[in-house]
């Protein structure tokens, strides 16, 4: 015999399951992630919301006949960092968006 799923117990879990996903979000906005490159000559530190805290320069690494390398230097601690970032949100979300399957069936 096929049951129907309650509709009331259906909306209150999808209901937590919003609150849970928003909480996560805010926590995971307000956590920093950190990226470097060049040996760690350049690192980003950036928040889970995406905004760049900041950006740390070794005096070393500043060369004025090559500002290209520092330019991509800068870029590729900030990827870093977004991908740590990324990672985190992935991790921190996936066990919630597990959580719909049992919403469904």
């Amino acid at each position: 015999m096929n049951r129907q799923p309650d509709m009331r117990q259906l909306m209150k879990q999808a209901q937590k399951m919003q609150e849970e996903l928003m909480a996560a979000q805010n926590q995971l906005a307000e956590q920093t992630f950190e990226g470097s490159a060049g040996g760690g000559v350049v690192k980003a530190t950036v928040k889970g919301s995406n905004e760049v805290v900041s950006v740390d320069i070794s005096p070393d690494v500043i060369d004025p006949e090559d500002p290209e390398l520092l330019g991509d230097l800068v870029v590729a601690a900030i990827n870093a960092a977004m991908g740590e970032a990324a990672k985190a949100a992935e991790q921190s979300m996936g066990g919630l968006a597990g959580g719909l399957g049992g919403l469904l069936g």
